[in-house]
């Protein structure tokens, strides 16, 4: 797939290198000449100066024979006027970073398909969502949803008390003779190999076990991982970034109690403006004694967003230091992952990753309407509408000619969802969810084209 690319920054080199390990056609295309020598030195692309909005510049990047473009400058003015040029120009699809999230709000009313864009993606409005999922499903540190919530993701770290920890998936599933979920991956305490479960892999403590469940089955995976569900009401949010204002606003439209702090005075009286029923307040969080004069011990969860990935981290660290419940942090640097649960913190959220996950399901082979990549995990979960000539249309699950790198978690079928096992039948119109390692996705994207 040739891939043009706007944008040099930090989502624009993230994707590139993520792009450019497929062995797709990427030109990364920016104004700054420190970047793009970067990322031309360490990343295997095509590093082009110029401007994105230039038609000249745009032809020079071939872009009538660009299957895909993405802006994700600094800039949403630069990358909707990038898209529509190129549309115009002949490019097949085109991605544009924004950040005002009114134009997602209203792409039904505005028809941005209809000028040149057709998918508007805000890294801010990612992360947000992304924050509001994890608090809703308490005790699990990883979380997404399929087709609105018909199959969710979860991960969890399985402690001791869980009752299936030294059992079999083959036996835990007999705990619950209506099966509501499936194993798809898991991660030994220690290691930095994933595994893709089968009925005679053991679960053992410590284990980052990620399981697809449908919506009943959430409370039975809160007794099988033997963890508590608990209902979280205040939240303290720490930076007001644009993270920060839009994980507040949300919260409070479902009635938590936020308290947000930010350190810029006028930046914080403008947020108390715009977010009347949040408390915000205008102090510096690193301060441990301020945050301990603000209840900091009464809070379900705190919520780190500022600018700096330490300063989040810490601060996380000492709100769980005050027993909070539920951490999250929002991070940069993409090896801070490896540390999250070994340091103590519930969640590390990336932004450059939310983007690529959004971005990466327009890549792969086969309609792909949905794809998330496993924090820490080298797999990928992707949900494919099965076509009438796809190969795996009409077979049983245990027929198929399936690797052993790579599961079927679960199936949604005229809005129903089910886990499906081995003698499950597959149908053209299925949405099929599948998690697979890096090697098998070749062979998993020809059974579904």
């Amino acid at each position: 797939m040739k891939i043009l690319i706007a944008g040099a920054g930090e989502v624009g080199f993230h994707l590139a290198k993520l792009l450019s390990y497929e062995s797709q056609d990427i030109t990364l295309l920016d104004t700054d000449k420190e970047s793009l020598a970067y990322a031309d030195s360490h990343l295997d692309i095509r590093a082009l100066r110029g401007d994105a909005t230039s038609i000249s510049v745009l032809e020079d990047a071939e872009v009538a024979h660009t299957d895909l473009v993405i802006g994700v400058t600094s800039s949403e003015t630069t990358n909707i006027t990038l898209c529509m040029l190129a549309k115009q120009l002949g490019c097949k699809r085109t991605m544009a970073r924004i950040s005002n999230t009114e134009f997602i709000d209203n792409k039904e009313t505005i028809r941005f398909s209809e000028l040149g864009i057709d998918e508007l993606i805000s890294p801010e409005e990612l992360a947000a969502n992304e924050i509001k999922l994890l608090l809703n499903q308490s005790a699990f540190n990883d979380t997404y949803e399929f087709e609105d919530g018909k199959l969710i993701m979860v991960g969890v770290a399985l402690p001791k008390t869980a009752p299936f920890v030294g059992k079999m998936v083959k036996d835990a599933a007999k705990i619950f003779p209506e099966l509501h979920f499936m194993p798809i991956a898991l991660q030994r305490l220690g290691t930095q190999y994933t595994i893709i479960p089968r009925g005679d892999t053991v679960f053992r403590e410590g284990d980052q076990v990620y399981f697809i469940t449908l919506k009943e089955g959430v409370d039975e995976l809160y007794k099988l991982s033997g963890k508590e569900k608990r209902i979280l009401k205040n939240v303290m949010i720490l930076g007001g970034s644009k993270v920060g204002f839009k994980t507040a606003r949300d919260l409070c439209g479902d009635r938590f109690n936020v308290k947000l702090i930010e350190k810029d005075r006028d930046k914080a009286m403008d947020l108390a403006d715009d977010l009347p029923h949040a408390l915000v307040i205008n102090c510096d969080g690193r301060n441990v004694e301020l945050l301990e004069e603000e209840s900091l011990e009464s809070m379900d969860a705190f919520i780190s967003v500022t600018g700096n990935s330490e300063t989040n981290i810490m601060s996380c660290l000492v709100a769980k230091s005050k027993n909070v419940k539920k951490t999250i942090a929002l991070v940069e640097n993409m090896d801070y992952f490896h540390l999250s649960h070994s340091i103590g913190i519930d969640t590390l959220i990336n932004k450059k990753l939310l983007a690529a996950n959004n971005i990466f399901r327009y890549v792969r082979k086969g309609e792909v309407v949905a794809f998330t990549r496993l924090n820490n995990l080298n797999a990928e979960i992707l949900e494919f509408v099965v076509k009438p000539s796809s190969a795996v249309n009409g077979k049983i699950i245990r027929e198929l000619d399936f690797p052993r790198s790579a599961t079927i978690g679960g199936v949604v079928r005229d809005g129903e969802s089910m886990i499906a096992l081995g003698d499950f039948r597959i149908v053209a119109g299925d949405r099929v969810v599948v998690c697979c390692l890096p090697k098998a996705i070749s062979k998993i994207e020809k059974l579904f084209l």
